[in-house]
């Protein structure tokens, strides 16, 4: 299927998708590069490897195919919320500190490179593909290839439940 590009070059959505591709593959520092050539400025430093790959993905889609229109912009500027500075800090700060309880028999699920991934919890630690690890971090970086905080990267956000997890043996 062929597209237009609004600056008038041709382009195929199969070409988006090898590109897309080829960014899922990219550790931080090519995602840094990559960010650099197409927003012409340094990446944020505080953006983790998946929001950079998300926000360029979206950028290059977006570039291709076009962009929001200015209605659904409206729609969405009128969605943020009201509140700033301490309210929003304060908001946010008891959404990250809900409570998520692991206990023997749970079953964490995280989409990985388009597969499916299960991880169980076991009461000696994490069991994923036949193996059994002593921490999340080891089994997404068994996942990955590359190093990750396991609570992390399974969704897991409350710092005390993250101590429980990483310390378990």
């Amino acid at each position: 299927m062929q597209k237009t590009r609004r600056n008038g070059g041709a382009s195929t959505t199969t070409s988006i998708e090898i590109e897309i591709a080829h960014l899922r593959g990219l550790d931080l520092r090519g995602l840094c590069a990559r960010w650099q050539s197409i927003f012409q400025r340094q990446a944020p430093i505080h953006l983790t490897r998946h929001l950079l790959f998300a926000i360029i993905a979206y950028r290059i889609q977006a570039d291709r195919f076009g962009d929001l229109d200015h209605e659904t912009k409206q729609v969405l500027d009128r969605t943020v919320p009201k509140e700033t500075g301490p309210a929003m800090s304060a908001r946010l700060t008891d959404f990250d500190q809900k409570r998520t309880e692991l206990s023997p028999g749970t079953v964490l699920v995280r989409e990985w490179d388009r597969r499916s991934q299960r991880v169980m919890v076991m009461a000696d630690g994490f069991a994923w593909n036949g193996q059994t690890y002593d921490s999340l971090s080891k089994v997404a970086f068994a996942i990955t290839g590359t190093k990750w905080n396991g609570p992390r990267f399974f969704g897991l956000r409350d710092k005390g439940d993250l101590l429980a997890v990483e310390t378990r043996s």
